[in-house]
């Protein structure tokens, strides 16, 4: 495996002849994950919400030698994640789960699911399952180090925290369920005997658009100081997930950075607590989301 103390974007092996999705990338993370793959020569799919804001930001990659497109993709609509991978045609060798929501006003998806809730795991629960037949190499979901949140667990009594709900608990519970969302998808990998990998990276306190969403004043105006004075900005926020999406890992590994409290360095392999790592919950909460979603494990490489 590579240095990880000094690993950056042009220790990334050759992508020539690779596809990879990578969800809400039009900005931040996304775009930079995009920008980075696109130069080492895969063929990139932006999957935004926004098309014309897609286009937008495809169009500032500079030197893709796999090239980009982009595509519609709204995670907070399940008939929207189906068609998008109803019309995927031919192999995927990786899909980046990029794309988040942070800290927002109580709300809810088109599909009735709590918000972050909704758009950060289930979205992208449903879209990996209906994508596992045309992959071929690994998943990537972006998790977060606020699944360390004091406290938390899955509510699997009120997925949709109604009556208690608060932004930041139920974004740490969102992130919760991608670490045990990657788990399970490892576990059901290998017992398939599938080579395809479920990887999870984090990109400690990266500067992006998600804190300016945050339904807080006070938390908006804190943020802005540390996104000046303290994160690191979304390229170097963007190399845990490069790192989980391109080198040699076993599956279902946690990548992140490795400077003091996992805020800020270069990607490394990373801890998780106990509750992230708790195959019971992992497998509970598969069952639900596939009730929630209709979505269910198919198993890759059978198109």
């Amino acid at each position: 495996m590579a240095n990880t103390a000094k690993w950056n974007t042009g220790d990334i092996p050759d992508q020539t002849g690779r596809r990879v999705v990578v969800t809400g990338a039009n900005s931040g993370l996304g775009i930079a994950t995009v920008d980075a793959l696109a130069r080492a020569g895969a063929h990139v799919v932006l999957a935004v919400r926004d098309v014309r804001r897609g286009e937008a930001a495809a169009a500032g990659v500079r030197g893709a030698r796999g090239g980009v497109e982009v595509r519609r993709l709204d995670l907070a609509d399940l008939a929207s994640v189906r068609e998008f991978a109803e019309g995927w045609e031919g192999g995927l060798d990786v899909l980046v789960n990029n794309a988040g929501v942070m800290n927002v006003p109580e709300g809810a998806t088109r599909d009735g699911f709590e918000t972050q809730f909704g758009t950060n795991h289930l979205g992208h629960f449903a879209l990996t399952n209906l994508l596992l037949p045309h992959l071929t190499d690994r998943v990537v979901t972006v998790a977060s180090g606020m699944h360390k949140y004091p406290g938390n667990r899955i509510r699997f009594e009120n997925l949709n925290l109604k009556g208690e709900y608060h932004p930041i608990r139920a974004y740490a519970q969102s992130k919760l369920a991608n670490l045990l969302f990657t788990l399970e998808l490892q576990r059901r990998l290998t017992a398939a005997g599938s080579p395809v990998r479920a990887l999870a990276a984090h990109p400690g306190y990266a500067a992006t658009n998600l804190q300016s969403h945050d339904g807080s004043a006070v938390r908006r105006a804190l943020m802005a100081v540390g996104n000046r004075f303290v994160a690191q900005d979304s390229r170097a926020g963007a190399l845990p997930s490069l790192f989980a999406a391109t080198m040699d890992l076993p599956g279902a590994a946690y990548v992140g950075p490795d400077g003091f409290a996992e805020n800020r360095g270069h990607p490394t392999l990373v801890g998780r607590t106990a509750a992230a790592s708790d195959p019971v919950s992992a497998a509970r909460l598969w069952t639900e989301s596939e009730r929630l979603t209709g979505t269910a494990f198919a198993g890759p490489g059978r198109l």
